[in-house]
């Protein structure tokens, strides 16, 4: 009998996923010997109490009996037509039913799109830190991960020149995380100008990615790229219903091209994109029943982020117990459901992060994510999830507190 191994393809040679890596494997055993793990790794809201809303929940089972069968390869025409009046709300021009495709997920438009675009060599310019299923699905498509960085000092604003220096003559598109998964940063007009202006300049394709427009703090407005990017450039804006409307299990995401000359030369890409649209045969039809009903009600996200609503008082909380720890600094969010605090390296030393959170979460029962699982070059910087309650959150950093107080490597 062959007692060959079995291997994984080389095509996942490059690709790596760990929000849901390996410490995640430690924190179910431990799970399973019975211990309670707070789990601050995954922006997941209802385990923290953020149900979706009533309505969408009786939409959905209201249309139950006529969900059964497929839809149309892009989605149904009535969750599309919502999500083109959100673009004319938002000021994305001339997007057409037929420029939208609904997904299970914006995860699975990002794979799509880059199985679409990347032939083997081309690269992507994607931000470092960046949320990682980016990175992984151009390096499965063939493609090449290249990171810019955003800058610390600057808010985590992208660094232009640093983009400037990485784009090359394989270089196929700029992907734009905004507001910003894990840094919390929301870019302002002008930065996005200048990154549209890169774009532009280079002839690349532009990905941003909002899927948090909608959780922003402290007055901050969130100007979509695609209502300042020119008709001469293809826009792919990524957005769903996970984050602000509390609906992650329902897999229910959009991809929307806008750019109307751009979208004339793209024809060829836009055909691929159809194609794998098809292949997949349609996005789960019971979850776009929530589309219309979501964008079209009450916003009730805005409860949540305004004053005495439950993501400010976390972000608050967070913000203020990670700084009041010696050695440790972290920029205020902005926006979304982060914090990106820094350790100081001169305090702390470490050396392998994914260390430290497996150590963090043996000794204190806490799980994060290290800063390298988002593509940052240095073991100094963790991503905490803001969702809990506040007063979990107290408790939880100040045994982060504790625990760093007296860990060494």
């Amino acid at each position: 009998m062959d007692t060959t191994p079995i291997r994984k393809s080389h095509k996942l040679h490059n690709v790596c996923y760990d929000i849901r890596g390996p410490v995640l494997d430690h924190a179910k055993r431990l799970e399973e010997e019975g211990q309670r793990i707070l789990k601050l790794n995954i922006g997941n809201p209802a385990p923290f109490g953020f149900e979706a809303p009533e309505e969408i929940l009786q939409d959905v089972m209201r249309n139950l009996p006529t969900a059964q069968g497929y839809c149309d390869s892009k989605g149904l025409y009535s969750a599309r037509k919502a999500i083109m009046q959100e673009c004319q709300r938002k000021n994305i021009p001339n997007v057409g039913i037929e420029d939208i495709y609904i997904g299970n997920g914006v995860s699975e438009l990002i794979v799509m799109a880059m199985q679409a675009l990347l032939n083997d060599g081309d690269e992507v310019l994607i931000p470092a830190p960046d949320y990682p299923l980016w990175t992984a699905a151009a390096n499965l498509s063939g493609g090449r991960a290249v990171h810019y960085l955003c800058d610390e000092q600057a808010d985590w604003a992208p660094d232009l020149d640093d983009i400037r220096s990485k784009v090359t003559s394989h270089t196929r598109a700029i992907v734009i995380i905004n507001p910003n998964n894990p840094t919390g940063a929301v870019y302002p007009p002008e930065v996005v100008r200048e990154l549209l202006e890169i774009a532009r300049q280079h002839d690349l394709v532009v990905f941003s990615d909002e899927i948090y427009d909608k959780i922003l703090y402290d007055g901050v407005e969130h100007v979509s790229t695609g209502a300042l990017a020119g008709e001469d450039q293809l826009v792919v804006t990524m957005n769903g219903l996970s984050k602000s409307y509390r609906c992650a299990g329902f897999r229910s995401g959009w991809m929307i091209l806008s750019g109307n000359l751009a979208k004339q030369r793209a024809a060829d890409f836009i055909r691929g994109l159809t194609m794998l649209a098809s292949m997949r045969l349609c996005a789960n039809v019971p979850a776009q029943h929530a589309i219309q009903t979501a964008l079209g009600g009450y916003q009730s996200i805005n409860d949540l982020i305004l004053p005495g609503g439950r993501l400010l008082a976390q972000r608050d909380i967070t913000h203020e117990r990670l700084n009041a720890i010696p050695g440790v600094s972290c920029v205020k969010p902005k926006g979304a459901l982060y914090a990106f605090p820094r350790l100081d390296p001169k305090v702390y030393n470490i050396r392998d992060d994914q260390q430290l959170v497996l150590d963090l979460l043996l000794q204190e029962k806490i799980l994060l994510v290290q800063g390298t699982a988002f593509n940052w070059p240095e073991p100094d910087h963790v991503r905490i999830v803001t969702l809990p309650w506040a007063d979990q959150l107290g408790d939880a950093l100040e045994r982060f507190e504790r625990f760093l107080s007296r860990y060494r490597q």
